[in-house]
């Protein structure tokens, strides 16, 4: 439930979603409504001149049958005059002649002279009825051609009130929603008025969203952690989970009453750095700012001359905008593909490159290593041998000593040794006595 406060009366009254959502429905923009109004101009300036070109066309119709009606009487009472002329000279020249034979024959007879003038009379009287005869049809043409005309003109005139009557009420019925929409509209705070338009862009697309969009992301964005936010965020992504497209979305509106106005220019600042921060590849701005331009409401504006990947629309380009880069973006799919498939493969080249030359590079540095401790050995064996040899010299020297020891042990002897001692030479032969003595 959503609680609404008269601005008249200040009592506060509560509604809830559905009637929420058909107040919010109610509210137009001004372009609607010089749209509205251009359209009922259009409409009663239409009525108008269908009514004045139906009178025309009738009149012309009527004016047109009137002067053939009159040509064809003319044309038959021509032939009639003709008639009768050739009728009268016949007459004439028969009444000479009757009048002649009636004076030759006067004196002779007298019964003859009436029969010929009784039949003068039946000729005179079979032209009339010739006359009457010929003119009589066209008389009753002419009366139902009449007849008909005015039955036509009745039958327009009933038609042309019954437009009038209908657009009439028609063009009430604007003016009355026209009022109330005004009404309405003068009511709503600034804040309502740009709520309405997200919530005309959001019904918008949710109207369509199963239909056209059914794996597309579009909520609000409520993320302020960078220090500012959008208004909406679309994005799609295929089967495979990657992103196709995303758009940030921007929703401006202001009263018609606001002092100071704004320019569509004053927000596409702060709408390319959302666009940046959240990853979005294009940014689009639904404004119903500068009404009166006719650069933005000839249809969809590409800024990207200033903001790369911006656009500017109203309202009813909301869904078009979505379907134009969508399907754009689907186009560029497939060579996206392509490019990536193409990309992973000179990845995997590279790879390939990368690790056969790590390989080499490490087999090179074993057997460096293994060529310095091949080296080293070497070197050590060669010391060894040195220092073998260093040993077998000593070994052989030592050899030469121990044989000259060994000689010298050969001659030594107990008189070499008691020479020039004789405390030693009394004692070993006084061991020599006593060892005798024992045996």
């Amino acid at each position: 439930m959503s609680e609404l406060k008269c601005p008249h009366c200040g009592k506060a009254f509560k509604v809830d979603d559905s009637g929420y959502a058909d107040i919010l429905a109610q509210v137009r923009n001004r372009e609607f409504e010089q749209d509205l109004e251009k359209r009922v101009k259009e409409a009663t300036i239409l009525v108008e001149t269908e009514q004045k070109q139906h009178e025309l066309e009738l009149k012309t119709d009527a004016a047109r049958r009137e002067l053939a009606i009159k040509r064809k009487f003319e044309q038959e009472i021509s032939d009639l005059q003709r008639q009768i002329d050739q009728a009268d000279a016949a007459k004439a020249l028969a009444l000479a002649e009757k009048q002649s034979e009636i004076d030759k024959m006067s004196a002779k007879n007298a019964s003859e002279r009436q029969k010929l003038e009784s039949e003068l009379a039946q000729a005179e009287t079979a032209k009339e009825l010739a006359v009457s005869k010929a003119t009589s049809p066209l008389e009753r043409e002419l009366a139902d051609l009449r007849s008909s005309l005015k039955a036509k003109d009745s039958e327009a005139e009933l038609r042309e009130n019954s437009l009038k009557s209908q657009y009439e009420g028609a063009i009430k019925l604007k003016d009355e929603e026209i009022g109330r929409l005004k009404d309405l509209k003068a009511k709503l705070s600034t804040k309502m008025i740009g709520e309405t338009l997200e919530q005309h862009c959001q019904n918008s697309f949710n109207q369509i969203r199963m239909a056209a969009f059914p794996n597309a992301y579009f909520e609000k964005d409520n993320d302020a952690r960078t220090g500012s936010k959008g208004d909406y965020i679309f994005r799609e992504c295929d089967e495979d989970g990657n992103e196709i497209i995303s758009i940030m979305f921007e929703m401006k509106n202001e009263n018609e009453t606001t002092a100071t106005k704004h320019k569509n220019e004053d927000f596409f600042k702060e709408l390319d750095k959302d666009r940046k921060e959240k990853k979005c590849e294009y940014a689009v701005l639904v404004s119903l700012l500068e009404a009166d331009s006719d650069l933005y409401n000839s249809g969809i504006v590409d800024v990207s001359y200033k903001y790369e990947k911006m656009y500017v629309i109203r309202p009813q380009f909301f869904i078009p905008i979505i379907t134009l880069l969508r399907n754009a973006a689907l186009n560029s799919m497939k060579y996206k593909k392509e490019l990536v498939a193409v990309r992973n493969q000179d990845i995997d080249i590279t790879n390939f490159e990368k690790d056969m030359n790590e390989w080499k590079a490490s087999w090179s540095t074993t057997m460096k290593n293994a060529g310095k401790k091949h080296l080293e050995a070497i070197e050590q064996i060669n010391k060894a041998i040195k220092d073998l040899e260093k040993t077998r010299d000593a070994l052989m020297l030592s050899d030469k000593h121990l044989s000259a020891a060994e000689v010298k042990l050969d001659d030594l002897t107990i008189k070499r040794l008691t020479r020039g001692n004789p405390t030693m030479a009394q004692k070993f032969a006084e061991l020599e006595q006593g060892k005798k003595s024992s045996d």
